[in-house]
């Protein structure tokens, strides 16, 4: 074995398919090729050097690699210990619907003109959007990333960056979503349903629930079932009913979403509420 492993798959984010990639590569050689689309990731671990547009680039871990759409190139490692990265394969029209969203317009196809280049904060928002993509069962949390870091990278790499419009006095529309997710809040909601019902852009409503909330959509939508959650473990509901009737995966999920939120897990928080109702009646 020479510890190379892969996970390839395809996945449907926007309304728009496209492939995902995490590897482990050691001896593993990629010929030249092209990809239709845009080939956009992080190196997670060792190195990668790859042959693009007339040049050899090196890509170490840290870096953010982007390919443009129709662009021949290659990849090998650079040390012996191989690369590990995650890789995603986005369309064109999908990365020109992020800029035309950022824009307030509709405009071309972005085109990166560094392959390779250092930026923590894209680094870490495109590896933990790569994460979700992988395992959240959220429409609503895999739509809201995906696009929230395809306009990050476009508005600090692409060549033309897009200018985010100015928010407005949206506040019905706010106030729709909300309602929108405290009815649903149950359901697999999607970024495009959300938008629809607050009559605004995916990126412009991703925006006002972050500037004027503080939170992105799936944030506040986690914040509404475990408010639910609550109360129905103050009814005496099991843990796993509850899991079911707010929307979470399973238990485990409603476990670890809960202790995010309310710092102690569903069984702890119940028995705490018992115990001071104990010492209440016994007062």
């Amino acid at each position: 074995m020479n510890g190379e492993h892969t996970k390839f798959w395809q996945t449907t984010e926007l309304g728009i398919e496209f492939e995902a990639l995490v590897a482990t590569y050691v001896t593993h050689s990629f010929t030249r090729h092209i990809h239709e689309g845009f080939a956009i990731g992080v190196i997670e671990r060792g190195g990668e050097t790859f042959y693009y547009r007339g040049e050899i680039h090196l890509a170490p871990a840290g870096s953010v690699v982007v390919i443009n759409p129709g662009e021949v190139h290659t990849g090998q490692a650079i040390t012996p210990q191989g690369w590990t990265y995650r890789m995603i394969y986005p369309s064109a029209d999908l990365l020109a619907r992020a800029a035309s969203e950022v824009a307030g317009h509709e405009i071309g196809i972005p085109f990166f003109s560094k392959a390779v280049f250092y930026d923590p904060v894209v680094f870490e928002n495109l590896r933990q959007t790569h994460v979700i993509l992988e395992q959240s069962r959220s429409a609503l949390e895999r739509e809201t990333r995906l696009l929230w870091t395809l306009t990050q990278l476009v508005r600090r790499h692409a060549d033309q960056r897009p200018v985010p419009t100015t928010l407005g006095n949206e506040h019905d529309a706010l106030a729709q979503s909300q309602a929108y997710i405290r009815a649903h809040y149950a359901e697999d909601i999607s970024l495009e349903t959300l938008a629809l019902v607050a009559h605004l852009s995916p990126f412009h409503l991703s925006r006002l629930f972050r500037e004027r909330l503080g939170l992105p959509p799936h944030a506040y939508l986690n914040q509404i079932r475990i408010n639910r959650a609550k109360e129905l473990l103050n009814h005496g509901w099991s843990i796993a009913d509850i899991a079911l009737a707010t929307g979470f995966a399973d238990q485990s999920h409603l476990n670890k979403a809960f202790k995010r939120i309310v710092g102690v897990a569903p069984g702890q928080y119940r028995k705490i509420r018992q115990d001071a109702t104990t010492r209440y009646s016994l007062d």
